[in-house]
């Protein structure tokens, strides 16, 4: 059985996918890129601010779900630009607590809505 979760706190959908489903103790969050959720404004000014919203919209989503960014067993980042790798991942270390998730970084030709990162999570229920 799966449920379906949804939070206001980070950007809504910008297609027809759910912002993350739970399967027992797993909670699949889709792809978050930075949308601030607010404004429902596209962040690509830098890397870094890039990469930070993308993981406070990741973040929002868990904490709806009633779980945090420990929560978190793998994530997967896309960006457009492998010269982008240092700097996201010089937030990525900064915001998620350690031990770190496995992870892999994925270089794609193109994102929605022209994002330069997009980050999908896997968190395990305590």
């Amino acid at each position: 059985m799966k449920n379906h979760l949804h939070s206001e706190d980070a950007a809504k959908p910008v297609a027809s996918y759910s912002q993350a489903v739970r399967a027992g103790e797993l909670v699949f969050v889709s792809g978050c890129i930075p949308l601030n959720p607010a404004t429902g404004e596209l962040v690509a000014d830098s890397i870094e601010n890039a990469t930070a919203q993308s993981l406070a919209n990741v973040e929002g989503i868990l904490n709806g779900a009633g779980l945090g960014l420990e929560n978190i067993v793998k994530a997967s980042v896309f960006m457009i630009n492998s010269d982008d790798y240092m700097g996201m991942d010089q937030v990525y270390a900064s915001t998620l607590p350690k031990p770190y998730p496995a992870r892999e970084a994925i270089f794609v030709a193109g994102l929605p809505k022209g994002a330069i990162v997009e980050i999908s999570v896997i968190a395990k229920v305590n």
